[in-house]
């Protein structure tokens, strides 16, 4: 719960800043956009949406305890995949925008504390919250080199990547976000997943 909160919940703003920051959350053994250990017998991938809520709720609900019991036990490998499809009707194009955000933070090792700042930030589909001004503002919170930072994201650096990966969950069946999958095997199609649906996933791996 107070993992939960600390994700949700804006902490004290410095003078002068306009967006949340949220708490710290250590994940152990992260490497880029996977967790874990990658011979793990159960492979967990996440489907999800800067500009989805339920992502938001999933990441700060369930993931942890995911990481937590199956990812940091040796049970599962955890790999974050982009489904940027809010903005498909949009000119805005915020999920993409996110998307290839996160990916530029990824350059300096920061793919989760951006991912993060990202879902704490939200304030309604496709309004402006992830506006490039904006993704440029959350990129200060973080320390990093804001000059190619801020190259990554103007040029639209990983626009390839970030279509590629929407096109890999479209040929999964992913439908919405968040979608988990296990092993290439959707878990609950449709819902938000529990832990213990994914848990239960992973442990039918085991045997």
């Amino acid at each position: 719960l107070l993992l939960a909160l600390a994700l949700i919940l804006p902490n004290l703003n410095k003078p002068g800043q306009e967006f949340v920051v949220p708490e710290k959350v250590t994940r152990p053994a992260a490497d880029g956009l996977t967790i874990g250990d990658p011979s793990a017998p159960a492979k967990i991938e996440v489907f999800e949406d800067f500009q989805c809520p339920a992502c938001a709720q999933y990441s700060a609900e369930i993931e942890p305890l995911v990481l937590e019991n199956l990812v940091a036990t040796g049970k599962a490998y955890y790999v974050f995949n982009n489904f940027a499809f809010i903005d498909s009707n949009s000119t805005t194009k915020e999920s993409r925008g996110a998307a290839n955000a996160g990916l530029c933070a990824n350059e300096q090792g920061l793919f989760w504390e951006y991912h993060d700042l990202l879902f704490a930030n939200w304030n309604g589909e496709n309004q402006g919250a992830f506006s490039n001004e904006n993704l440029l503002k959350f990129a200060t919170a973080l320390e990093l080199d804001q000059n190619e930072f801020e190259a990554c994201v103007k040029e639209n650096r990983y626009a390839a990547d970030v279509q590629a990966s929407l096109d890999l969950g479209t040929s999964m069946g992913v439908q919405g976000t968040p979608s988990v999958f296990v092993n290439g095997t959707i878990v609950r199609p449709g819902f938000i997943p529990s832990y213990e649906d994914i848990a239960a996933a992973v442990e039918a791996v085991q045997k």
